[in-house]
Protein backbone atom coordinates (compact mmCIF):
# COMPACT_ATOMS: atom_id res chain seq x y z
CA UNK A 1 0.00 0.00 0.00
CA UNK A 2 1.43 3.36 -0.76
CA UNK A 3 1.96 5.83 2.34
CA UNK A 4 0.02 8.18 2.61
CA UNK A 5 1.81 12.04 1.90
CA UNK A 6 2.70 13.81 4.84
CA UNK A 7 1.17 17.40 5.62
CA UNK A 8 3.52 19.50 6.87
CA UNK A 9 1.92 21.27 10.14
CA UNK A 10 1.61 24.67 9.44
CA UNK A 11 4.23 27.18 11.83
CA UNK A 12 2.21 29.01 14.24
CA UNK A 13 2.49 32.26 14.18
CA UNK A 14 4.14 34.40 16.92
CA UNK A 15 1.88 35.88 19.19
CA UNK A 16 1.17 39.52 19.14
CA UNK A 17 3.08 41.44 21.29
CA UNK A 18 1.65 44.46 23.86
CA UNK A 19 3.33 47.96 23.49
CA UNK A 20 5.02 47.73 26.49
CA UNK A 21 6.17 43.91 25.18
CA UNK A 22 7.71 45.59 22.30
CA UNK A 23 9.53 48.46 24.31
CA UNK A 24 11.23 45.84 26.59
CA UNK A 25 12.07 43.96 23.35
CA UNK A 26 13.81 46.58 21.92
CA UNK A 27 16.36 46.02 24.37
CA UNK A 28 16.77 42.40 24.81
CA UNK A 29 15.09 41.14 21.72
CA UNK A 30 14.68 43.84 19.36
CA UNK A 31 14.07 41.35 16.35
CA UNK A 32 10.80 40.38 17.82
CA UNK A 33 9.78 43.95 18.13
CA UNK A 34 10.34 44.69 14.51
CA UNK A 35 9.25 41.61 13.42
CA UNK A 36 5.89 42.44 15.26
CA UNK A 37 5.65 46.03 13.32
CA UNK A 38 4.56 43.64 9.94
CA UNK A 39 1.26 43.79 12.35
CA UNK A 40 1.29 46.95 13.48
CA UNK A 41 3.21 49.96 12.82
CA UNK A 42 1.86 51.54 16.23
CA UNK A 43 4.22 54.59 17.36
CA UNK A 44 2.49 56.22 20.05
CA UNK A 45 4.31 54.52 23.04
CA UNK A 46 7.95 54.47 22.09
CA UNK A 47 7.68 58.42 21.22
CA UNK A 48 5.58 59.06 24.77
CA UNK A 49 8.11 57.35 26.92
CA UNK A 50 11.10 59.52 24.80
CA UNK A 51 9.13 62.44 25.17
CA UNK A 52 9.06 62.15 28.53
CA UNK A 53 12.12 61.41 29.64
CA UNK A 54 13.38 64.34 27.27
CA UNK A 55 10.97 66.78 29.44
CA UNK A 56 12.26 65.49 32.46
CA UNK A 57 15.93 65.62 31.86
CA UNK A 58 14.61 69.37 30.79
CA UNK A 59 13.23 70.15 33.75
CA UNK A 60 15.89 68.65 35.61
CA UNK A 61 18.89 70.66 33.79
CA UNK A 62 16.88 74.04 35.11
CA UNK A 63 16.61 72.70 38.94
CA UNK A 64 19.69 71.44 38.95
CA UNK A 65 22.45 74.02 36.83
CA UNK A 66 19.64 76.16 35.89
CA UNK A 67 19.26 77.80 31.68
CA UNK A 68 21.33 81.35 32.74
CA UNK A 69 24.16 79.12 33.84
CA UNK A 70 23.41 76.62 30.84
CA UNK A 71 23.92 80.08 28.38
CA UNK A 72 27.05 81.19 30.50
CA UNK A 73 28.80 77.74 29.41
CA UNK A 74 27.16 77.86 25.66
CA UNK A 75 28.70 81.41 25.29
CA UNK A 76 32.23 80.69 27.16
CA UNK A 77 32.53 77.38 25.07
CA UNK A 78 32.35 79.43 21.60
CA UNK A 79 35.77 82.33 21.24
CA UNK A 80 33.40 84.42 18.81
CA UNK A 81 30.83 84.21 21.14
CA UNK A 82 32.49 84.55 23.88
CA UNK A 83 34.75 87.89 22.58
CA UNK A 84 31.09 89.47 21.27
CA UNK A 85 29.58 89.03 24.53
CA UNK A 86 32.44 90.44 26.44
CA UNK A 87 32.41 93.68 24.25
CA UNK A 88 28.38 94.29 25.38
CA UNK A 89 27.57 96.05 28.12
CA UNK A 90 26.23 94.98 31.18
CA UNK A 91 22.43 95.60 30.11
CA UNK A 92 23.33 94.19 26.80
CA UNK A 93 24.99 90.82 28.47
CA UNK A 94 21.83 90.23 30.89
CA UNK A 95 19.64 91.07 28.04
CA UNK A 96 21.66 87.91 25.97
CA UNK A 97 21.53 86.02 28.97
CA UNK A 98 17.83 86.19 29.40
CA UNK A 99 16.92 85.77 25.79
CA UNK A 100 19.15 82.79 25.38
CA UNK A 101 17.95 81.22 28.07
CA UNK A 102 14.55 81.71 27.71
CA UNK A 103 14.38 80.54 23.91
CA UNK A 104 16.58 77.20 25.40
CA UNK A 105 14.03 76.45 27.78
CA UNK A 106 10.97 76.77 25.45
CA UNK A 107 12.66 74.52 22.90
CA UNK A 108 13.08 72.13 25.52
CA UNK A 109 9.68 71.41 26.20
CA UNK A 110 8.44 71.47 22.89
CA UNK A 111 10.79 67.98 22.69
CA UNK A 112 7.32 66.54 21.80
CA UNK A 113 6.59 67.80 18.65
CA UNK A 114 10.28 67.83 17.49
CA UNK A 115 10.76 64.41 18.27
CA UNK A 116 7.90 63.68 15.93
CA UNK A 117 10.02 66.39 13.41
CA UNK A 118 13.48 64.76 13.43
CA UNK A 119 11.91 60.92 13.48
CA UNK A 120 10.24 62.21 9.98
CA UNK A 121 13.50 63.40 8.56
CA UNK A 122 15.08 60.04 9.72
CA UNK A 123 12.78 57.67 8.60
CA UNK A 124 12.40 59.69 4.88
CA UNK A 125 15.97 58.71 4.66
CA UNK A 126 16.50 55.47 5.64
CA UNK A 127 12.95 54.49 4.26
CA UNK A 128 14.13 55.58 0.78
CA UNK A 129 17.59 54.12 0.98
CA UNK A 130 16.59 51.09 1.91
CA UNK A 131 13.63 50.76 -0.58
CA UNK A 132 16.75 51.48 -3.14
CA UNK A 133 19.72 49.49 -2.02
CA UNK A 134 17.37 46.64 0.25
CA UNK A 135 14.62 46.02 -2.02
CA UNK A 136 12.46 46.51 1.18
CA UNK A 137 8.92 45.87 0.92
CA UNK A 138 8.74 48.29 3.23
CA UNK A 139 5.48 51.36 3.83
CA UNK A 140 6.52 54.46 5.15
CA UNK A 141 4.68 54.67 8.23
CA UNK A 142 6.34 51.32 9.04
CA UNK A 143 9.72 52.49 8.25
CA UNK A 144 8.47 55.77 10.93
CA UNK A 145 7.68 53.35 13.48
CA UNK A 146 11.38 51.31 13.51
CA UNK A 147 12.66 54.98 13.93
CA UNK A 148 10.75 55.78 16.67
CA UNK A 149 11.29 52.60 18.72
CA UNK A 150 15.14 52.71 17.62
CA UNK A 151 15.37 55.31 19.47
CA UNK A 152 14.98 53.83 23.14
CA UNK A 153 18.68 53.66 24.00
CA UNK A 154 18.66 57.11 23.60
CA UNK A 155 16.56 57.23 26.36
CA UNK A 156 19.02 55.77 28.78
CA UNK A 157 21.36 57.96 28.14
CA UNK A 158 19.25 60.75 28.93
CA UNK A 159 18.35 59.08 32.23
CA UNK A 160 22.21 58.61 32.60
CA UNK A 161 22.35 62.68 32.49
CA UNK A 162 19.93 62.99 34.89
CA UNK A 163 21.09 60.74 37.24
CA UNK A 164 24.56 62.50 37.01
CA UNK A 165 23.19 66.17 37.46
CA UNK A 166 21.36 64.65 40.91
CA UNK A 167 25.02 63.15 41.35
CA UNK A 168 25.89 66.56 41.78
CA UNK A 169 27.59 67.24 38.42
CA UNK A 170 30.19 70.36 37.51
CA UNK A 171 27.18 73.47 37.07
CA UNK A 172 30.20 75.68 35.09
CA UNK A 173 31.11 72.73 33.34
CA UNK A 174 27.78 71.38 32.08
CA UNK A 175 26.90 71.21 28.38
CA UNK A 176 23.65 70.33 27.78
CA UNK A 177 24.24 68.85 24.63
CA UNK A 178 26.87 66.59 25.80
CA UNK A 179 25.80 66.34 29.51
CA UNK A 180 27.24 62.60 29.89
CA UNK A 181 30.45 61.11 30.41
CA UNK A 182 29.34 58.44 27.33
CA UNK A 183 31.32 59.58 24.76
CA UNK A 184 34.81 60.98 24.33
CA UNK A 185 34.08 64.29 23.35
CA UNK A 186 32.61 64.95 26.88
CA UNK A 187 36.26 64.88 28.39
CA UNK A 188 37.75 67.34 25.92
CA UNK A 189 37.95 71.15 25.95
CA UNK A 190 34.92 72.23 24.11
CA UNK A 191 36.69 75.38 23.67
CA UNK A 192 39.45 73.64 21.11
CA UNK A 193 39.13 71.87 17.84
CA UNK A 194 35.47 72.11 17.10
CA UNK A 195 35.61 69.34 14.18
CA UNK A 196 37.39 67.06 16.45
CA UNK A 197 34.93 67.68 19.56
CA UNK A 198 31.67 67.18 17.11
CA UNK A 199 33.75 63.79 15.64
CA UNK A 200 34.24 62.45 19.21
CA UNK A 201 30.98 63.04 20.49
CA UNK A 202 29.72 60.78 17.66
CA UNK A 203 31.36 57.64 19.31
CA UNK A 204 29.08 57.86 21.85
CA UNK A 205 27.63 54.46 23.45
CA UNK A 206 23.96 55.64 23.11
CA UNK A 207 24.38 56.55 19.36
CA UNK A 208 26.41 53.40 18.78
CA UNK A 209 23.28 51.52 20.45
CA UNK A 210 20.76 53.41 18.11
CA UNK A 211 22.70 52.40 15.01
CA UNK A 212 22.66 48.96 16.13
CA UNK A 213 18.63 48.90 16.73
CA UNK A 214 17.99 50.77 13.39
CA UNK A 215 20.20 47.96 11.28
CA UNK A 216 18.51 45.27 12.87
CA UNK A 217 15.15 46.97 12.21
CA UNK A 218 15.38 47.73 8.80
CA UNK A 219 16.94 44.31 8.65
CA UNK A 220 14.01 42.64 9.69
CA UNK A 221 11.98 43.92 7.08
CA UNK A 222 14.09 43.86 4.30
CA UNK A 223 16.00 41.50 2.04
CA UNK A 224 19.37 42.70 4.03
CA UNK A 225 21.69 41.44 6.06
CA UNK A 226 21.63 42.52 9.62
CA UNK A 227 25.64 43.89 9.32
CA UNK A 228 25.20 45.89 6.39
CA UNK A 229 21.79 47.33 7.28
CA UNK A 230 23.52 48.60 10.26
CA UNK A 231 26.65 50.29 8.17
CA UNK A 232 24.24 51.73 5.95
CA UNK A 233 22.54 53.48 9.38
CA UNK A 234 26.35 54.70 10.48
CA UNK A 235 26.92 55.72 7.61
CA UNK A 236 24.49 58.16 7.27
CA UNK A 237 24.93 59.37 10.56
CA UNK A 238 28.84 59.67 9.91
CA UNK A 239 27.91 62.12 6.85
CA UNK A 240 25.36 64.02 9.61
CA UNK A 241 27.95 64.41 11.91
CA UNK A 242 30.73 65.23 9.30
CA UNK A 243 28.59 67.98 8.42
CA UNK A 244 27.97 69.38 11.57
CA UNK A 245 31.13 68.80 13.19
CA UNK A 246 32.45 70.90 9.55
CA UNK A 247 29.95 74.09 10.26
CA UNK A 248 30.82 74.23 13.92
CA UNK A 249 34.31 74.55 12.88
CA UNK A 250 33.74 76.82 10.16
CA UNK A 251 31.85 79.34 12.66
CA UNK A 252 33.49 78.67 15.61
Amino acid sequence: MAALPVTPSPVPEPAPLSEGARIVDVFIAPTKTFTDLRRSASWWAPWLLVSIIGMAFIFVVGRQIGFDQVTHNQINASAKRSASFEQASPAGQAQQIRISAAVTRYIGYLIPALNLFFFLLIATVLWATFKVAGAADLRFGRAYAIVVYGSLPGAIGALLAIGSMFAGVDREGFNINNPAATNPAYFMDPTGSKFLYGMASALDVFVIWNIVVLGIGFASNSKMKRSTAIVIVAVWYLLYKLAGAGLAAAFS
